[in-house]
């Protein structure tokens, strides 16, 4: 039903859910004495691996360190291109760039969102060495697509799936089995949230064995357990590393949001399909496209796109409006290749992707996560149809 009465409080755009297990975990871990990297930050990573379907698990202070360690622990390297997806956060081709090779990006799928992996085809050269598939909104890329232009030229995949913890491709986990390495975000705002963190999973023990040096200063991989009782003074820097390691205080609040991942989960999908039936009745916009490939969703994003050709304001307009109507937004994301710092050193320009820039100008992302109540659904529905209401054409 159409409202036009604005609600008092504000509808954040995304918050954390947190709840007393979480809380009483963190106390117990300051009590513990372990506030660096412990026997909590052990546990995570054999409970990650263990849920997602890898052999090895090694976490770190965000998903940004993983993307970065997954490069290097592939030896790519100076010289090497690494193609990857423009509609993505800066941090998917930053990480190319700190490893010192060339980021080349591919358009997407139109309907997806995600990589398309006839573009990848097209922008292998004798000095590509890796592909970064971006599992976007949660939504899976087209992984045999991709694994096999992969296999075809001897490429490096490193899956970025900041967004999909819990989404499946042809009902398998992403993570679950993986052929190179994937990397998973529990920033504040992701599906499961440590607050800041990461996570790099892979069935490659040498990654794995490289990954774990790597993020604490190149240090010895037992180095983190010298001060206790048993441990040693003596350790060795077998290479010039990095400070990505996750502590203990992360790591248990990972515990429990591992344990709760399941109803957060349901929550969100809860939330999405009421979405989807809503919004589906109204021609000035259009839900989310999920593939056959893409079994489980993980609704990391509801990512709401307008039809120009049966509106009357554009998507910037509609995002104020929402504003005034008391509803938080965000728009994922800004394509990267018109980000200053990639137009600048490598000449990319407006035009360049026409699929990743025209889905940019017409997506906004709605509220959606667990600690939404029933009324809030409600609101951000009405608001959306009244708002359609007002401007369709």
């Amino acid at each position: 039903m159409l409202t036009t009465e604005i609600r008092e409080a504000f509808l954040p755009y995304c918050l954390p859910d947190i709840t007393d297990e979480e809380v009483n975990e963190v106390v117990q871990s300051l009590k513990s004495g372990w506030l660096a990297k412990g026997p909590r930050t052990i546990e995570f990573e054999k409970k990650f691996a263990e849920y997602v379907g890898a052999e090895h698990a090694v976490a770190m202070n965000s998903c940004t360190a993983a993307l970065h360690i997954a490069l290097l622990s592939a030896n790519i390297g100076p010289g090497d291109e690494v193609i990857t997806t423009p509609m993505t956060f800066a941090a998917s081709a930053n990480t190319i760039i700190h490893v010192g090779a060339v980021p080349v990006f591919a358009d997407i799928d139109p309907e997806t969102g995600c990589i398309d992996p006839d573009e990848i085809a097209k922008k292998v050269t004798p000095r590509t060495k890796a592909i970064i598939p971006v599992h976007y909104s949660g939504h899976s890329c087209d992984l045999d697509a991709i694994y096999e232009i992969a296999d075809k030229h001897g490429l490096f995949v490193s899956e970025d799936a900041a967004h999909a913890i819990y989404t499946r491709y042809k009902g398998r986990m992403i993570g679950d089995n993986p052929k190179g390495a994937v990397s998973y975000s529990f920033y504040a705002t992701k599906n499961l949230s440590t607050g800041e963190g990461g996570m790099l999973v892979t069935n490659n023990e040498e990654i794995a064995n490289r990954a774990r040096v790597l993020i604490t200063h190149g240090m010895s991989r037992n180095a983190w357990n010298r001060y206790a009782k048993g441990g040693s003074w003596k350790y060795d820097i077998e290479e010039p590393g990095y400070k990505y390691n996750m502590f203990d205080i992360q790591a248990s609040l990972g515990l429990i949001q591992l344990d709760r991942l399941e109803e957060m989960q349901q929550r969100r999908a809860q939330i999405a399909d009421r979405y989807n039936r809503a919004f589906s009745e109204l021609a000035a916009v259009k839900v989310p496209t999920v593939s056959e490939g893409t079994t489980t969703h993980s609704w990391h994003l509801y990512v709401l796109r307008v039809n120009p050709a049966e509106l009357r304001i554009d998507r910037d307009q509609l995002i104020e409006e929402l504003k005034e109507r008391n509803v938080g937004t965000s728009v994922h994301f800004i394509p990267v290749h018109l980000m200053t710092a990639y137009s600048k050193k490598f000449g990319y320009k407006k035009g360049d992707f026409p699929n990743a820039e025209a889905w940019f100008e017409n997506i906004v992302s709605l509220p959606l996560y667990p600690s939404m109540t029933d009324d809030d659904v409600d609101y951000v529905i009405s608001s959306v149809q009244d708002i359609v209401h007002k401007f369709g054409k």
